[in-house]
């Protein structure tokens, strides 16, 4: 009898150390599936996120490129005109020989008006006795 008292009591030993040994597995089986299911939630929240979050920066680029391909045509065109004005407006520096041919041309009309106003003189003075103005005479 005090065999079987013993072995009874091993095994009332055993089974205790048994039952909490699965009670512990059993806990922390049930721990780490909840801490499972809401990383698993967690993460399929921030796949959803993302993909909204994708699909609309993938709106913003497109909105974006049509608008940067609108501006880069109303800047080719402005910088167009820019050059169409500046080649009118801006004077470009004159080299020396076009200073020096329109000084020429500019002192011969000169010479030759010079030369008109002196035939013109000489006729006039030719006619005159008295040097004196037109239409003026003098105080007596």
């Amino acid at each position: 009898i005090g065999l079987l008292e013993v072995v009874e009591s091993d095994f009332t030993k055993g089974v205790a150390e048994m039952t909490a040994t699965e009670e512990s597995a059993v806990s922390t089986y049930e721990q780490e599936t909840k801490e499972n299911e809401i990383e698993k939630t967690t993460t399929e929240q921030d796949v959803k996120y993302k993909v909204k979050e994708s699909t609309e920066l993938d709106a913003t680029v497109a909105e974006t490129s049509s608008d940067r391909s609108g501006v880069q045509a109303e800047l080719d065109a402005v910088l167009e005109y820019l050059q169409k004005i500046e080649a009118q407006c801006i004077e470009k520096a004159e080299t020396h020989a076009e200073r020096k041919a329109r000084f020429e041309a500019e002192l011969a009309g000169l010479k030759q008006a010079l030369q008109v106003l002196e035939e013109e003189t000489a006729f006039v003075q030719k006619g005159a006795s008295t040097k004196m103005l037109r239409g003026v005479r003098r105080h007596s």
